[in-house]
This record gives structure tokens, sequence and C-alpha cells, in this order.
């Protein structure tokens, strides 16, 4: 998902790979350094914070206040399955047999029954 770091009249094209009521999970080059103030910006969500730790492509910014669990939801979307379930069963049908089959299912269902083996 996309979303934006403003500091000091510059905006920085992130990558957000985590949100919570606390803070966020980016990814992007050129972040800003460790203890950076910023405005964090995702869709209508604006929120001012500052960046908690920094390493590579990734960081951490610390919302300066709590967000609303329905702030954050409204921006997480809905897990799509990784594969689509496909209910397919086959399908029963009633053939009608030819002569000879049905010939020998009535000897096999008829029949009378083997006995143990050796007997």
């Amino acid at each position: 998902m996309a979303a934006t770091l403003e500091l000091s009249g510059e905006a920085i094209a992130v990558k957000l790979r985590n949100l919570s009521a606390e803070g966020a999970l980016v990814q992007g080059d050129r972040l800003p350094v460790e203890g950076s103030q910023l405005q964090f910006r995702k869709g209508d969500l604006c929120v001012p914070g500052r960046v908690a730790w920094s390493n590579g492509s990734q960081a951490g910014i610390a919302f300066a206040k709590s967000l609303a669990p329905a702030q954050v939801l409204r921006h997480i979307p809905v897990p799509r399955p990784r594969v689509a379930p496909k209910f397919n069963r086959p399908g029963l049908t009633n053939s009608a047999l030819t002569p000879q089959e049905r010939d020998f299912a009535e000897r096999c269902l008829f029949s009378k029954p083997i006995g143990p083996l050796g007997d």
C-alpha cells in the first residue's frame, strides 16, 4: 500500500508494510534519519509523528497520538485468499446399462456369498 512521509516541505513516497494505532512500518528509498519529525499520510489519514528507528530501506514511524481502531481498520485492506477454492464435485449420472452389464451386475449382487478362504 502506498503512503507518503512529509518533512521539511518534501514528500517521500513509501510502501506501507504495517499499520497500528501507535505507528507504522514503512519501506522505501531515501528514508529520513531516526528522530526526524514528519507527517504520515495515507489517503485521508494525516498523522504527525517521528522516525523511531531506521534500518536500511525500512523505518518505524511512531505517531504523536494514537489512532482510533476505526481509523486503522479503514486503511487496512481485506485479505484475499491466495488461491480461490474450487468446489467441484463429480456429478452423479444414471446411464442405462447394456444387457451384458445388467446380467453381470445381477449375477454379482444375487450370488451366494463366498465363505472364508480355505473352505
